[in-house]
């Protein structure tokens, strides 16, 4: 028992021996120190090239949050590469821990497939630039204004308030409309009036609104066409350019009034389909269906 106290004392002491602890330090400063320059080189290396990258891509136009996307991206890069180099310094197995890396990088994209998408649908988003943050668009029966692209939801901002966060994949797999693209845009107010009814008239009073408008273009004039020959109305379309594509909401609903009460107001009439139903009387007694006797 006491031999393997003195034993056990013995190995303890010999852990803590400060000579041996300070000739190990001093073994290992060249690698520490080598380690610590590779590191401070490839942070010095990254703020050169983020200073280059920043320059370029302000002058290719590129996006904001792209832009930040890419640094990001950079950065993550070449500090990487600084973190492997200085492990390999101090004597780490670099082949086996990129080994373990890639295993469970394996690991987590099966298990966060769905989140991967997202992100590779963002990044193309953030590229391809679709639509910009404070765009008006449209998608999938949902409209507003876009508040924020990340790379796994875009959202959208709607009409009422609420906000929308639209996975990145539901947007690349869908048609989305933009409002904003293009400076002007051009409001189109459908409607029908009577076979009988004289066009040109229908015509003038429609256009009537149109005039004194100051949010509405006059180059190019408004106008009004026939869309559709039904049975029972003739389809006309009002098209009117609008100046700024940021009040078309407000505007295509006032229009919309204005035309309704123009229309009226001229006398005339604007059918739609309906459905007669006619009763018929029944003459004669009326018999009940006899009862079927179940077979035995």
């Amino acid at each position: 028992m006491e031999n393997s106290v003195d034993t056990l004392w013995f190995e303890i002491r010999n852990a803590f021996d400060m000579t041996q602890v300070a000739e190990g330090l001093l073994d290992w400063m060249p690698r520490l120190l080598s380690a610590f320059m590779i590191l401070v080189l490839f942070w010095a290396l990254w703020r050169m090239i983020l200073r280059a990258l920043a320059a370029l891509l302000r002058r290719g136009g590129i996006d904001a949050t792209l832009s930040m996307l890419i640094q990001s991206a950079a950065k993550v890069t070449v500090l990487s590469i600084g973190v492997v180099s200085a492990l390999g310094q101090v004597g780490v197995d670099i082949t086996g821990l990129l080994t373990g890396v890639g295993v469970l990088g394996l690991t987590i994209g099966f298990a966060a497939r769905d989140a991967l998408s997202n992100m590779i649908s963002g990044f193309f988003i953030l590229w391809d630039r679709p639509f910009t943050i404070g765009d008006l668009i449209e998608i999938g029966g949902s409209y507003g204004r876009v508040d924020t692209i990340t790379l796994r939801t875009t959202r959208v901002v709607t009409v009422d308030g609420r906000m929308l966060a639209i996975p990145n994949t539901e947007i690349v797999n869908n048609t989305v409309t933009s409002y904003t693209n293009f400076p002007h845009l051009r409001l189109d107010m459908a409607f029908t009036v009577a076979v009988t009814e004289d066009l040109s008239k229908v015509r003038r009073s429609a256009l009537s609104i149109c005039e004194g408008d100051n949010q509405l273009m006059d180059d190019p004039p408004p106008a009004v066409v026939v869309t559709a020959l039904n049975d029972y109305n003739v389809g006309m379309e009002l098209r009117a350019w609008l100046k700024d594509e940021n009040t078309h909401i407000p505007a295509r609903l006032a229009l919309r009034e204005r035309l309704f009460e123009a229309l009226r107001s001229a006398g005339i009439e604007m059918p739609f389909e309906t459905l007669s139903l006619t009763p018929i009387e029944v003459y004669g007694p009326v018999t009940e269906p006899k009862e079927k006797t179940p077979r035995s």
